[in-house]
């Protein structure tokens, strides 16, 4: 498995292994991990459902357990730390093909020195073409990490 861009642990990447346990925990629960964070006595998870419906606190519960179960188990993380487990909320990272084609039409942030905030037109290929003033721009997927800078009228 590749290292996705949002491993995060201290401006690193968080190890290939703890992402791989959270989506051992969590992939018979039907939810799919967005992000992994790591800090100093804290691992943060935002997941979301698999069918597309707004995550419930019984889901997240449920997934706090499983993950619980799988680092304690595993240890992959030395000292204590505590684990916190939520939804995506309104800034959700965006990394796959699904994530922008189901977002298209809302606008997106793209961090970084050449970062901007853009509509998400449509995805071609393997590509995301995003309007930003009256310019198209279009990265790669896979390449760039982006979230949502607006968030729909109704949940998608």
């Amino acid at each position: 498995m590749e290292a996705h861009p949002s491993f995060v642990k201290g401006g690193g990447e968080v190890p290939v292994e703890l992402w791989r346990l959270v989506e051992e925990a969590v992939e018979p629960l039907d939810l799919e991990v967005l992000e992994v964070k790591e800090a100093p006595g804290e691992v943060l998870v935002r997941l979301e459902r698999k069918d597309e419906r707004p995550i419930t606190v019984a889901d997240l519960e449920r997934a706090s357990r499983a993950i619980e179960a799988v680092l304690d188990r595993e240890d992959p993380i030395p000292g204590s730390y505590r684990l916190l487990v939520e939804s995506p909320g309104p800034k959700r990272p965006l990394f796959t093909r699904r994530h922008f084609q189901r977002f298209q039409g809302l606008k997106a942030k793209v961090p970084g020195p050449e970062g901007f905030v853009g509509r998400i037109l449509r995805v071609e290929e393997e590509e995301v073409v995003f309007q930003v003033g009256k310019e198209e721009r279009r990265l790669k997927i896979g390449t760039f990490r982006a979230h949502l800078a607006e968030w729909p009228e109704e949940p998608r």
